[in-house]
Parts: structure tokens; C-alpha cells; sequence
């Protein structure tokens, strides 16, 4: 039997521990939370675990929930909790407003167990795909404030914005393993950096459409 629990959220959590703890005068810490509340976390999501076959087998999965001040991941109960689990999905408010959903920063977001279980496919993609994005989003930070961009900075950044709305995925529209790297592939291959933007999503179901399922 395989069960996934949904902390939602540990930050409140976290802050309602505080008052008790003020309330009976123990010893506060940094940010005034007392010096267990990192026990506190741990004890409960290190209960999520993989059993063996042995033991009954199964699986719990933990996703515990953390809300950020201004979007500030350094602060005590989100460096807590991200020092416990196996990675993180940062979210930010100013990425949905401009309309990429889900609304995921990339370099922020983490796994540390992700590329151990790609596949081989999804794996060779995904080296040049986050390293190209990186670059793309270091330099858009600057081009904003200068006019005068050479060829090679012009390039990125149109291969940047077209792989930042090929990852854009409407609600409940799950896509096939296959698919991803189809997409992905095409786009770290620069068969999308000569189209529109508002045409990506377009190309995208057109090409979807097209893939035979039993590949």
C-alpha cells in the first residue's frame, strides 16, 4: 500500500509552536523559535519512508507546504525544512502574474534525487535544457537596462523566452513521459527559436498529436 500526506502548511505550523513556546517562557532562538522546532520537523517527516518487502513493503510520501516572506527561502523554517526533504518546488507570486504556470522558479527548485531516477533520455535533455535556461535568466536580468545587445546575447535570450513557455502546462493537463522529451528535445534543438511565441503552445499540440503511442 503505497499513501501520500500533504503538510499544508508547516510555516504556520511552525509560528503557532513559537506562541506556545513564548507563552511558557522556554528559551527562543533564531527568529524567536525555540531551539526543538527543527527536532519538531524532522521527527515528523523522516516517518515518511519505503519499506521492504520484508517489513510489509509500501511506501508514505511527505509533501509538506512552506509559505515564504517575499518569496525569502534563507529564512529559518524553509532552510529547515529544506535541509530534511529530497528537494523543493520554490513557487513565486510574480511568475504567475506574468503568466507562467505553474508558476515554478527553476533555479530555486531542486531535487537531489532526480537525475539518479530519470530516464536515460530525459536525462541528456535536461543538462542542456536547465544550463541554457540559467544562462537565459541571468542575462535578462541585465539586458533590461541596455538597448544595444550583441548577436550571440540577442540569440539567448530568444531561445530563452521560447524555452520558458514551452515549460508553461495548462491545469490538469498531465503529459506523457514520451512527450516531454519530444518537447523538450525540440526545443533545446532550436526548432522553436524562428517561432512566435504565442505560437509555441500551438506547435506543441500539433506535435503531441502526432506521436504514435506505441513508440
Amino acid at each position: 500500500m503505497h499513501a501520500l500526506i500533504i503538510y499544508d502548511d508547516l510555516s504556520k505550523q511552525a509560528v503557532a509552536y513559537r506562541q506556545m513556546s513564548l507563552l511558557l517562557r522556554r528559551p527562543p532562538g533564531r527568529e524567536a523559535f525555540p531551539g526543538d522546532v527543527f527536532y519538531l520537523h524532522s521527527r515528523l517527516l523522516e516517518r515518511a519512508a519505503k519499506r521492504s518487502d520484508q517489513t510489509g513493503a509500501g511506501s508514505l510520501t511527505a509533501l509538506p507546504v512552506i509559505e515564504t516572506q517575499a518569496g525569502d527561502v534563507s529564512a529559518y523554517i524553509p532552510t529547515n525544512v529544506i535541509s530534511i526533504t529530497d528537494g523543493q518546488i520554490c513557487l513565486e507570486t510574480e511568475l504567475f502574474y506574468r503568466g507562467i504556470r505553474p508558476a515554478i522558479n527553476v533555479g530555486l527548485s531542486v531535487s537531489r534525487v532526480g537525475s539518479a531516477a530519470q530516464l536515460r533520455a530525459m536525462k541528456e535533455v535536461c543538462g542542456s535544457f536547465k544550463l541554457e535556461l540559467a544562462q537565459y535568466r541571468e542575462v535578462a536580468a541585465f539586458a533590461q537596462f541596455g538597448s544595444d545587445l550583441d548577436a550571440a546575447t540577442q540569440a539567448l535570450l530568444n531561445r530563452g523566452a521560447r524555452l520558458t513557455e514551452v515549460l508553461k502546462q495548462p491545469q490538469y493537463s498531465p503529459l506523457p513521459i514520451e512527450k516531454q522529451i519530444l518537447v523538450l528535445y525540440a526545443a533545446v534543438k532550436g526548432f522553436c527559436d524562428r517561432m512566435p511565441l504565442d505560437r509555441i503552445s500551438q506547435y506543441e499540440r500539433a506535435m503531441n498529436s502526432r506521436i504514435d503511442p506505441e513508440l
